[in-house]
């Protein structure tokens, strides 16, 4: 499917992992390796943390700016997570799609389940932590939250990793930069895929036909 510019239509993948597991470390070294590949950047309620950017890190609103917004059917996706909504522009969205942009969502499996529902040929990863052990000594690691709230994403946790058989393809983050590797070969492999390529792929093949 081709744009009114010519550009063919961008793909869309959905990464989705328990917190803590480093999805979004892993999504942003992806990011600086493929070319014409964005993320998307999330909505949220939630006050910033110390370093992040409005803009960069997440669009912060309020809660009744957000709360609008789904009223109004803003959002392709949206979730309450941890008493915080998250949520994914649809126009944002759609814009880069349809500007040729390969567009990555990070966004935990509520919303990944919502995407696939209206955009069929989402393209889903999941990042699995090496173990339940790890994943614990990770969030207890970032000291950012008090005890109670890392209990909460653990609980979290054991329910999400049950929606694995839910997506295309699984990665371990166990070393960042294997876990980059892999991830950047599901963006090429999706990239090479006939359907994504029919106009290139019609073209080679008239250059071959007899005069």
């Amino acid at each position: 499917m081709s744009n009114s510019r010519g550009a063919s239509r961008g793909r869309l993948l959905v990464v989705s992992a328990p917190s803590g597991t480093g999805k979004t470390t892993v999504v942003e070294r992806l990011i600086e390796r493929c070319p014409n590949l964005v993320r998307s950047r999330s909505y949220t309620s939630r006050a910033r943390r110390v370093g992040e950017t409005d803009g960069v890190d997440y669009h912060f609103v309020s809660r009744e700016t957000f709360e609008d917004m789904v009223s109004s059917g803003a959002f392709l996706e949206w979730a309450d997570i941890f008493r915080n909504l998250y949520g994914t522009a649809r126009k944002d969205t759609e814009d880069a799609l349809e500007a040729g942009h390969d567009v990555i969502l990070v966004i935990d499996v509520q919303g990944a389940r919502q995407v696939r529902e209206r955009m069929k040929d989402t393209v889903g990863v999941f990042v699995l932590p090496p173990s339940f052990e790890v994943l614990a000594a990770r969030l207890r690691g970032r000291n950012q939250d008090p005890a109670a709230a890392i209990e909460t994403r653990l609980t979290t946790a054991r329910a999400e990793v049950a929606a694995v058989d839910q997506y295309d393809y699984v990665i371990v983050n166990e070393d960042l930069d294997a876990c980059v590797d892999e991830l950047e070969a599901v963006v090429v492999a999706e990239r090479a895929r006939r359907v994504r390529r029919a106009d290139e792929i019609s073209d080679i093949l008239r250059t071959f036909q007899s005069s």
